[in-house]
């Protein structure tokens, strides 16, 4: 069989979650119309079987990345990060972008100028005039098969298209060119059999069943999370966390006639008073609205019922915690969950 990690890149908002959830048939990562909504590198796995004649059984490793963009604060020099990270170990990467918006790039088709690293320090030649030229700038020191995928083609004419991919193919040579419409379906059996074709030969990554490597802890957090995206305005969803205090499953079983509960208490951390407020609405509506949205969509991912409580903390100037951004990635937390267990305290 054939199997391989496949990095996704592109600007915010390009439809990267959308796309890998469309591929694996499953809901991995969280949708929402505002930028920047993937924080943390999220793997979707998807199984691939043979078909005759044209290709083998394969593994998919999809690994979709936070939204490409220069770095303003702590928490984006962190997302960029797991851009780099991902790139460390991949066996292809799609590039996205988004049919409906105006790309930006340099009519002078040569190499953009390199950068080693996040943290890398800016000179003349190295201040990116937009995030387009950030993009391009990443992919340009890649070793590996490179696809362009277009998306959102069911929004513009076909005719459209070509001028696009002329002015795109100018900046890199890309091993192929794919349109696709992740909410039409449109293009996606294409896309993985392309993938498919460039992948090594190997062994699964993951079992069969398994279609992502989150904890169901960092999925809840990120449902919580994608209904405070939706239900809050412009300023304060990039000033929100969520970290889930308390994760009860459910224990014995369930009278007859009932589903079993789980009970859920999730800490939304913000950086002003002024953002608290604005999440606890007047009266907790808001809040509450966030809170019953969040707990329909947990209990469809866990198949129980849930009881969700929330309540908001102010952590000024969170976004420039190092400590605290890195307190968010639930591989970390994980680590502080495996020091707690039941059974590791020492007898008084």
């Amino acid at each position: 069989m054939k199997s391989g990690f496949v990095a996704i890149l592109g600007r915010p908002n390009v439809g990267k979650s959308t796309l890998l959830n469309a591929l694996t048939g499953e809901k991995v990562a969280i949708v929402t119309a505002k930028p920047q909504t993937t924080r943390n590198r999220i793997i979707g796995v998807l199984e691939v079987p043979a078909r005759k004649k044209v290709h083998p059984p394969a593994q998919i490793v999809f690994v979709d990345t936070p939204g490409v963009h220069k770095p303003a604060s702590q928490l984006d020099r962190r997302m960029l990060q797991e851009v780099h990270d991902a790139l460390e170990s991949r066996d292809l990467v799609l590039v996205l972008m988004d049919v409906t918006r105006r790309i930006r790039l340099n009519e002078d088709p040569s190499p953009v100028p390199k950068r080693e690293g996040p943290e890398a320090p800016r000179s003349k030649a190295s201040v990116w005039a937009n995030e387009d030229e950030f993009l391009f700038s990443l992919i340009s020191k890649l070793d590996c098969p490179v696809f362009l995928v277009l998306t959102k083609i069911d929004l513009i004419r076909k005719d459209e298209l070509l001028p696009m991919i002329e002015s795109l193919t100018k900046q890199h040579k890309f091993a192929q060119v794919i349109p696709v419409s992740a909410r039409k379906n449109d293009g996606l059996d294409v896309l993985v059999r392309k993938i498919v074709d460039v992948l090594p030969t190997g062994e699964r990554y993951f079992p069969k069943d398994q279609y992502t490597d989150q904890p169901v802890r960092f999925m809840v957090a990120e449902l919580i999370r994608e209904s405070i995206l939706i239900e809050t305005g412009e300023e304060v969803p990039y000033a929100a966390a969520v970290v889930i205090e308390r994760f009860e499953e459910p224990e014995g079983k369930p009278r007859p006639g009932t589903k079993p509960l789980t009970r859920i208490n999730a800490a939304i951390y913000c950086e002003r008073t002024g953002q608290k407020a604005i999440l606890i609405g007047k009266g907790g509506s808001k809040l509450t609205a966030i809170g019953t949205s969040a707990r329909r969509k947990i209990e469809s991912l866990l198949g129980t019922r849930v009881y969700l409580e929330l309540y908001v903390i102010v952590e000024p100037g969170w976004r420039e915690s190092r400590a605290f951004v890195e307190s968010l990635d639930w591989r970390n937390q994980l680590e502080s969950l495996a020091k707690t267990q039941p059974g590791d305290e020492e007898e008084s």
